[in-house]
């Protein structure tokens, strides 16, 4: 591994930080000085792991509201 790999996986940014700024990005609603601050603090392994998450919980969204649309019977 190169050393600014080992560096930047040794950053403290704590685990919720990394959701915020994950759910953020998903959105598409980040402050420039805010992305420089993440990507500063935040462990890029955390932010991995964040994003399967945050991907995951989206799919579960998306097919629990397609399921109830279509037991409403308005998707005839």
């Amino acid at each position: 591994m190169s050393d600014d790999f080992k560096d930047a996986v040794r950053r403290k940014g704590s685990f919720g930080q990394t959701m915020r700024a994950v759910g953020w990005s998903f959105f598409g609603v980040r402050k420039s000085a805010d992305y420089e601050k993440d990507v500063g603090q935040l462990n890029p392994v955390h932010v991995v792991i964040a994003a399967v998450i945050g991907v995951a919980v989206f799919i579960g969204v998306l097919l629990v509201l397609v399921n109830w649309v279509l037991a409403s019977g308005v998707a005839k």
